[in-house]
């Protein structure tokens, strides 16, 4: 075993500090990394602050992050995928149990026995539970280590390791492709990966938001044409006409407005997870056979998938890059959306933390 120089938080209402966290020293088939960069999801804010308490308790001491980037130092002697010094990423999985289904299937994401990157009980007993990419290094079955293309900028790759997967998963199942008229509800996190990926997959993409500030950066990102929710006649003109809708709003909304936006067959994936449930008017699925669905991350050979359409087509997320000393301020500005659109941590900022 050793010891990883990390940031973490002792309770709901403390902050994140300093801290070292103990790491496994890697089996026949695992990687070492050295994490050079991770990105901050909303699920850190809701996982460090306990605010999932009913169904994903957090222990604590509490070390977020599934959204890394880093350099491979060490390999396991039946390794055969990564040597030292390859550039690679681990996203929200870590482990699974390989046999279900679901596995079986490569989807990982939906293995009853899957171990996330952090907050899962760690079967190999060095700690509690999974400790996160707010630290120095890590150290992961190589099944579960993604391959970074050369090309793609490393600070800005971090989110795609879920906002990115989180939104191409859903395009991809549906069969978004050229030609269709694909709708992005709220432009945010997840939001913006949506339209880049609609915008590449050769749909036109249509961005509906509450705000007219957005409209600019919307169309900068690859949307062709942008609706203003609020506005009843905006709305209007796109009834029925949209092949698919995903849907990335946390926050509660009008579900029904967007089904009705729906053509026939036509899909709303909801990709953003509203805390309370949200009122569906069945009567707007069953008259034109729409359907209403959900979906989370993609398996390890989709994310890779995604990662090499996003170095064919230049993708990666807008950033924020700041050192982990300000992680504290950037979870106050995340909470009142004062992002454009995702932060990633420095982590070399960790050698002086």
């Amino acid at each position: 075993m050793s010891h990883a120089k990390a940031y973490s938080v002792t309770s709901a209402t403390s902050p994140f500090t300093s801290s070292s966290i103990p790491r496994r020293e890697p089996t026949d088939r695992d990687v070492r990394i050295e994490i050079l960069f991770c990105g901050i999801c909303h699920s850190d804010l809701h996982y460090s602050r306990d605010e999932w308490h009913d169904v994903m308790p957090t222990v604590y001491p509490c070390v977020p992050g599934h959204e890394i980037v880093g350099k491979v130092t060490k390999v396991g002697s039946a390794v055969s995928k990564f040597k030292v010094g390859d550039t690679v990423g681990v996203g929200c999985l870590v482990d699974s149990d390989h046999t279900c289904p679901n596995c079986r299937e490569g989807l990982e994401q939906f293995c009853p026995n899957q171990v996330l990157t952090y907050g899962s009980p760690d079967k190999h007993g060095v700690a509690p539970v999974t400790y996160g990419g707010y630290s120095d290094s890590i150290v992961v079955d190589e099944r579960f280590v993604l391959r970074i293309p050369s090309n793609l900028n490393l600070a800005a790759t971090a989110p795609l390791l879920c906002a990115g997967i989180t939104t191409f998963s859903p395009m991809r199942h549906w069969a978004v492709t050229k030609g269709e008229k694909v709708g992005v509800v709220g432009l945010g996190g997840l939001g913006h990966m949506g339209v880049k990926f609609a915008h590449a997959f050769g749909a036109h993409t249509v961005v509906f938001t509450t705000s007219t500030s957005k409209k600019e950066d919307a169309l900068r990102l690859g949307a062709d044409e942008v609706v203003l929710s609020k506005n009843a006649d905006e709305m209007a003109k796109h009834a029925g006409t949209f092949d698919f809708i995903l849907d990335c709003v946390a926050a509660p909304h009008d579900i029904n407005a967007y089904i009705n936006m729906l053509a026939r067959d036509g899909n709303l994936t909801m990709v953003g997870a509203p805390e309370k449930p949200l009122p569906v008017a069945v009567f707007g699925l069953i008259f034109g056979r729409r359907s209403f669905s959900g979906s989370p991350i993609g398996g390890i050979a989709e994310t890779q998938e995604m990662l090499d359409f996003c170095s064919t087509h230049n993708i990666t997320a807008d950033v924020e890059v700041i050192p982990i000393q300000e992680v504290n301020e950037a979870y106050e500005r995340m909470v009142k959306s004062d992002v454009k659109y995702r932060f990633t941590i420095d982590m070399a900022s960790l050698k002086s933390a």
